[in-house]
């Protein structure tokens, strides 16, 4: 079994689990006269990839969220990053990141897990590929701020192999810090 057919198994598996406990929650919710809504979130990103000849990433970002429990809500996350490379080694990396997932409160209504899948766009002037996106993370929210930790993997985005070879397929660690608010 590839790679990518692994990743997809797993994002399916996560997203009917937290499926069918939102179902549940939403159930136990109800009885709460919990207020369902729309939060919007304005967040600001830097990262590392883990790959040559990427170094530093820089974003900017724009989360729509939809609670469907106190617990448990839908997101949909797009923005802008630009991973950037030294001179030697090429040109910068700018791509627009589409992205839907899953939110999970798990501690004190505050710290929380998040899976998000998509696609990431390359608006780079000499690259116009499209690269798979799987993004787990941590964070912690409270009324107004969010501040997150996560992983993304781009599948299909070029790299440079330590022997001098390309590649294709990285990974970033970010962090996030956002401002959010009720709609």
């Amino acid at each position: 079994m590839t790679i990518k057919k692994k990743i997809k198994t797993a994002l399916v598996l996560t997203i009917a689990t937290f499926s069918i406990n939102a179902i549940t929650a939403q159930e136990v919710d109800k009885s709460k006269n919990y207020d369902q809504g729309f939060r919007l979130g304005l967040g600001l990103n830097a990262g590392y990839a883990t790959q040559n000849p990427y170094k530093l990433a820089l974003g900017a970002d724009v989360r729509l969220q939809y609670d469907l429990s106190k617990r448990y809500s839908i997101i949909l996350t797009t923005g802008y990053s630009n991973l950037f490379v030294s001179e030697a080694d090429g040109e910068d990396l700018g791509f627009i990141p589409a992205k839907a997932g899953l939110k999970a409160f798990i501690w004190n209504d505050q710290f929380y897990l998040t899976g998000e899948a998509g696609a990431a766009f390359a608006v780079t002037n000499n690259y116009d590929k499209t690269s798979f996106l799987l993004a787990p993370g941590i964070g912690y929210a409270t009324k107004y701020i969010d501040i997150s930790l996560r992983y993304e993997q781009y599948s299909d985005f070029p790299t440079i192999k330590s022997d001098g070879t390309t590649g294709k397929g990285f990974g970033q660690a970010a962090i996030r810090l956002a401002y959010g608010f009720k709609l």
